[in-house]
């Protein structure tokens, strides 16, 4: 967890044992962040629903709550975030089912990655250093 959400959830904590205070109620450790007047988990439906809303009047039309997740996880990858950790923070089975998921991503920081190399080897082929590969190759870096 980051620093800023810690310091987020524990406001959000102080203010919902002041909530629940007022109505009786002690929050518990079982308290859940996303939970309805009652304190239960709030329905999935009801969940998304409020946040199509949300999204929408942000002017973010057909964005779905589940994109949240995969918003973390192609920035997490796109940030250099080891697929192990993304994988064990998504709660997935396997690396290989996240891989597999995000594939896109990859392949994107796999042509960022071939930049990144380029920029690292001299510029271009001098005469003395070509060596005879075929006749189309030569023709090609001369």
């Amino acid at each position: 967890m980051i620093p800023k959400l810690a310091c987020f959830l524990r406001e959000y904590k102080l203010e919902r044992e002041a909530i629940y205070r007022k109505v009786g109620k002690e929050l518990t450790l079982d308290s859940l962040v996303f939970s309805n007047a009652e304190g239960k988990p709030i329905d999935p439906g009801a969940l998304s629903h409020a946040f199509n809303r949300i999204a929408t009047r942000a002017g973010l039309e057909g964005v779905r709550f589940h994109d949240l997740r995969h918003t973390f996880a192609s920035l997490m990858l796109l940030r250099g975030a080891k697929p192990k950790v993304i994988s064990e923070a998504l709660g997935h089975g396997s690396v290989a089912f996240t891989m597999d998921v995000y594939s896109h991503i990859i392949e994107g920081m796999q042509s960022d990655a071939m930049a990144l190399l380029d920029e690292v080897l001299p510029v271009g082929v001098s005469e003395k250093n070509n060596a005879n590969l075929t006749p189309e190759v030569d023709i090609m870096l001369n």
